[in-house]
């Protein structure tokens, strides 16, 4: 899978992991009501970074992958203000937990996307991405990501609430 891949490419997929790797410590911590400020920063960081990488390869008009990039962005924008400029005060702590979630689970959604391209077994399963094996994939995700994103915005928000 990585054999015949560009430096450029490299680095963004080693953001890409180091992204999704640190946002799933960091959902662990706000399911723990921890802030864990070390690998927030490692997390929102390097998820940006892999956006912002996203965008120079090359691309004819609006993509899916463009349009997640898009989007991504403006979580993560949400997500930064709401924990550095508004340091997760009142209803901000909520809409942080939400958007740096959402902001991870783009990122494991092109996670999944790209395994079922370039893992052989995988792209033998479902070689459109648009069969069963792909979207029941894709749905189990996305439904683990909505269970954890609920849980760690009660719980984060408990801790707040324990604090005062």
């Amino acid at each position: 899978m990585l054999a015949g891949m560009s430096t450029f490419t490299l680095v963004h997929v080693a953001l890409s992991l180091i992204g999704i790797l640190s946002g799933l410590v960091v959902a662990l911590g706000l399911l723990a009501a921890a802030r864990l400020d070390g690998w927030t920063a490692i997390f929102l960081v390097t998820t940006v970074l892999t956006s912002v990488t996203g965008f120079f390869f090359p691309f004819h008009g609006i993509t899916p992958g463009i349009m997640i990039g898009i989007l991504s962005m403006v979580m993560l924008a949400i997500a930064i203000f709401a924990r550095y400029s508004k340091h997760l005060a009142g209803h901000w702590r909520g809409t942080y937990v939400i958007t740096a979630m959402i902001a991870l689970w783009f990122n494991v959604f092109i996670l999944v996307v790209q395994l079922f391209e370039k893992v052989p077994a995988l792209r033998a399963l479902d070689p459109t991405q648009s069969g069963p094996p792909f979207k029941i994939t894709q749905g189990v995700v996305l439904l683990v990501f909505v269970v954890l994103t609920i849980a760690a915005t009660k719980r984060f928000r408990i801790a707040l609430v324990h604090a005062a």
